[in-house]
């Protein structure tokens, strides 16, 4: 059942969702959203994991067939788990802590209907605040993710063509990530949140505001999926935002470069610059105990000495957020925005994203994945950062 590699990993995780549950009073975890199976077990399937306060974890798996391990309990139904924890010697947990943000409403009753607590907690928000340290096996996924990720972007210029609209670039683009081993799923937090592999803006789609949570928008091929590329012909003094996804391990890493068909407006330049020395700041300021929101002043107050702040996070529709954290979800905790009430943590990721979107001619900026450190941060995701001419 357990990845023998995963074995020191998961105790680890496991040791912190107990502390986690004892410092809130609870004496029971059920999880069953696939990111969290994933965290806590190495692998997606479906059924329950169940964490008590004390002692080991119980595997509750309808499918697949044919897992074995330690602990592994098949069941058709989940109820027919209080039965079997009287079987395996687990008490019924009186203080539950369950998905409360992403279970359904019925799945959410059905399971009080089942343990019957006299208390509940949420395993979600538990589960995001955990998930923000990661292990020193999840830093080295995401190495391996960030240096897949930077040797794709660097076989971009030789995947474009002229007369090329931007979805027939992204597809090229698609298909070298797809060759370079990229899972191909681009798992975000959130209701609403569906994107696929990543996206690609270019002149003035990359004004179109998206009613989801991302920096940027795009109007995207179909209104049933408002975001990225939308058939846009790559034509003379076009920037090509390309900000796809960097899932060559469960653990994701986050980067944008910018292409130029032929020469941008001065303004565009200017502005790309100035989204490299709003990098530069927050890199020489991020460290452990910094406050996120003070990143993000810090991000808003350079755009605005430049005179660039009408074209900070878009146009029609600003974001209010410079980066974010980045895992086995690509917006996971913490958040560089103004409202945040978070300080950065040794062995967080996060994604910085200063980005500005140029009327008529389309987005610029850079984006780069980050590990905070002891000290200060590292850079993971390593690739040419200026704007890069492909006529």
């Amino acid at each position: 059942m357990i990845p023998k590699e995963l074995t020191s990993d998961l105790k680890l995780k496991w040791t912190r969702i107990q502390q986690a549950m004892q410092q809130m009073g609870a004496d029971g975890c059920l999880l069953s959203i696939d990111v969290n199976l994933y965290y806590t077990t190495g692998r997606i399937y479906n059924g329950y994991f169940y964490m008590p306060a004390e002692g080991e974890p119980r595997f509750f798996i309808k499918r697949p067939n044919g897992l074995s391990g330690n602990n592994v309990i098949y069941i058709r139904k989940p109820e027919q788990m209080p039965e079997l924890f009287a079987e395996h010697g687990l008490k019924m947990p009186e203080k539950l802590v369950l998905e409360a943000d992403e279970l359904t409403y019925n799945d959410y009753i059905r399971l009080l209907n089942i343990f019957h607590p006299k208390e509940t907690a949420n395993a979600t928000a538990m589960m995001r605040m955990l998930r923000r340290i990661k292990t020193p096996w999840e830093i080295s996924q995401f190495r391996i993710s960030a240096e897949k990720h930077a040797a794709t972007y660097a076989e971009i210029p030789g995947l474009f063509r002229r007369g090329m609209t931007d979805l027939e670039f992204q597809f090229e683009i698609e298909k070298e990530m797809r060759k370079n081993g990229s899972i191909g799923i681009f798992r975000a937090f959130g209701a609403n949140m569906d994107i696929y592999m990543g996206s690609i803006l270019a002149g003035e789609n990359a004004e179109e505001p998206s009613p989801f949570d991302f920096a940027l928008g795009g109007a995207g091929m179909d209104n049933s999926c408002p975001l990225g590329a939308n058939g846009t012909v790559l034509k003379e003094g076009t920037a090509i935002m390309v900000d796809m996804a960097g899932n060559y391990t469960p653990y994701m890493t986050d980067m944008t470069r910018v292409f130029s068909v032929g020469k941008l407006p001065e303004v565009a330049y200017r502005a790309h610059q100035t989204a490299l020395t709003i990098q530069h700041e927050i890199e020489g300021k991020a460290r452990p105990g910094t406050a996120c929101a003070d990143l993000y002043n810090i991000a808003a107050q350079i755009a605005e000495k430049e005179g660039l702040s009408s074209y900070f996070m878009g146009t029609k529709q600003q974001a209010k957020f410079v980066g974010h954290g980045i895992g086995i979800q690509i917006n996971e905790l913490p958040v560089l925005t103004p409202r945040s009430k978070e300080e950065l943590l040794p062995d967080m990721v996060f994604a910085l994203e200063p980005k500005f979107v140029i009327p008529g001619v389309g987005a610029v900026g850079i984006e780069n994945s980050f590990l905070v450190t002891e000290t200060g941060t590292e850079k993971l995701t390593h690739c040419n950062e200026e704007i890069i001419d492909i006529y």
